[in-house]
């Protein structure tokens, strides 16, 4: 869904959350149940979690994005931690919480961050090159464009956008950085419009994706945050994630087949699936219907995917 930049967060139309029922659904909600949400966002999805829970449910919810607190519900069962979702346990732990009964994280970026010029995530506007989810950190898009050697933007240029001609979009800045300043989202298209692959568009958004995780961590976030959820989970428990790319849905299938982000043993007669800690519920990804798609475009890309805790 298009919206003006001047959204305010807390219209409840900033963000519509993705494959919403099918969420609610696979967490397999106890009334009385402690869930997380770990990526609050517009609150769609925290909203419908706290309608399953009875009065002795709990939702506990996280976002580093400041803007998210806007969208917290009014609900005395509800917490709030302005924080990366990679410190869970922690938190979870601040509050005397060993383990719940279900978490969900929607690792996509806002309708209304994209929108808001000033945040420098989307190609269709002109802003600076910020692209921090939590503007508390230091680093930029800008900095790493102009900080980062020719070979680490080769990396994550192909890593992190698959952009086919990524060694020489990194040599290009490179060269171009050392009398351009590129400081804008507008530059950043300028100078490196010449060397662009295919559809203008798709190239820029790939380009724009490998910095805003570069910047963000976003691959390393998601592996902490995998990573504690054995521990997090109480048997029987859920774990529910909505994926927009393919380098994070891999990483996530990974994880809940084997349960670590280790190379399968060669051995043929070993069966990886046994040493893992869930059940997959989900042998194939959930995608979004073709009716959603047509209401909210931004979810065709979306994937979910769900563990049970053994």
């Amino acid at each position: 869904m298009e919206r003006k930049s001047t959204a305010d967060a807390s219209d409840p139309s900033y963000h519509v959350p993705v494959l919403l029922r099918e969420v609610v659904e696979g967490l397999n909600i106890k009334p009385d149940g402690i869930y997380v949400d770990c990526t609050l966002g517009g609150g769609g999805h925290g909203r419908a979690i706290l309608e399953r829970l009875g009065p002795q449910g709990r939702l506990i919810a996280f976002d580093q994005d400041a803007d998210a607190v806007k969208n917290l519900p009014v609900d005395s069962r509800v917490a709030f931690w302005p924080q990366n979702f990679r410190h869970l346990r922690r938190f979870l732990r601040l509050q005397g919480i060993e383990q719940v009964d279900g978490v969900l994280a929607d690792l996509g970026v806002s309708s209304h961050q994209f929108d808001e010029a000033g945040r420098g995530f989307s190609i269709r506007f002109e802003g600076p090159l910020d692209m921090r989810m939590d503007q508390r950190e230091s680093r930029t898009a800008a900095e790493v464009i102009a900080r980062y050697s020719e070979a680490d933007l080769h990396r994550m240029f192909e890593q992190y956008g698959e952009v086919t001609n990524a060694r020489t979009l990194a040599r290009l800045l490179v060269q171009q950085r050392t009398h351009v300043s590129i400081e804008t989202t507008q530059t950043l298209k300028d100078v490196i419009r010449e060397i662009v692959k295919g559809n203008p568009s798709k190239y820029f958004a790939q380009v724009f994706q490998a910095l805003r995780m570069e910047v963000n961590q976003e691959v390393l976030v998601l592996k902490e945050w995998l990573e504690q959820l054995p521990a997090v989970l109480s048997p029987g428990a859920r774990a529910a994630v909505i994926t927009f790319h393919s380098i994070e849905d891999r990483l996530v299938k990974q994880f809940f087949r084997r349960g670590s982000f280790q190379d399968p043993d060669p051995n043929p007669f070993t069966r990886t699936e046994d040493c893992s800690p869930f059940n997959v519920i989900t042998k194939k990804p959930i995608e979004p219907t073709e009716e959603e798609k047509q209401i909210n475009p931004r979810s065709r890309s979306a994937k979910l995917r769900i563990a049970e805790r053994r």
